[in-house]
């Protein structure tokens, strides 16, 4: 499996980061990471990652800028690209196929080539304008998934929400890493 990855510049680049860490120990799957100057300014502010760790977590970077770059092409085959966190200017460029940079590009090929698109915006609260760029995604054939925590599995600590939000992302892909308490109903005893 081929997987594009996308670090955009809004809030919450661990989501991206824990994608990398885990997928790094898929032995099938290959990574390609493509991250935005803001991206890489936020995990500065917001992690104790520096840059290249997180670069080297990736099977294939590519620059942001470098337009002709493999995941440029619907020719060059992936399963599909996760933006992760997904900013509100990101999520404009690939409504609007306004490809300025390889980021957005790469998710316009997955749009057009009919491949998986997952989106993680890290942004609230959402104005109109926001959640209408959200609804044009879904029509373009995005899956919008919010990284927003689930209660029913009682996380008790910040990597616990952060792997849950991961894994079920990863689950859109069929990749299963054991990381998703999964919910099994209610169990009454007797």
């Amino acid at each position: 499996m081929r997987l594009t990855i996308g670090l955009s510049g809004a809030s919450g680049l661990i989501y991206g980061i824990r994608m990398l860490e885990i997928l790094k120990c898929v032995p099938d799957v290959e990574t390609h990471l493509v991250i935005s100057q803001s991206a890489k300014m936020n995990i500065a502010i917001e992690t104790p990652w520096a840059l290249a760790d997180v670069l080297a977590l990736a099977d294939v970077v590519h620059p942001i800028n470098d337009m002709a770059a493999s995941i440029a092409s619907g020719s060059f085959r992936t399963d599909g690209m996760i933006v992760a966190p997904c900013s509100m200017k990101t999520l404009s460029g690939i409504v609007h196929s306004y490809a300025d940079n390889l980021l957005v590009r790469a998710a316009d090929v997955v749009l057009k080539e009919r491949r998986r698109l997952v989106l993680m915006p890290r942004e609230s609260p959402l104005h109109l304008g926001h959640c209408e760029l959200l609804l044009k995604a879904c029509q373009l054939g995005a899956i919008i998934a919010p990284p927003m925590p689930a209660l029913y599995n009682n996380p008790q600590t910040i990597d616990d929400i952060i792997n849950h939000s991961v894994g079920r992302v990863l689950d859109l892909f069929d990749i299963d890493t054991g990381i998703v308490k999964r919910w099994e109903g209610v169990r009454k005893s007797v």
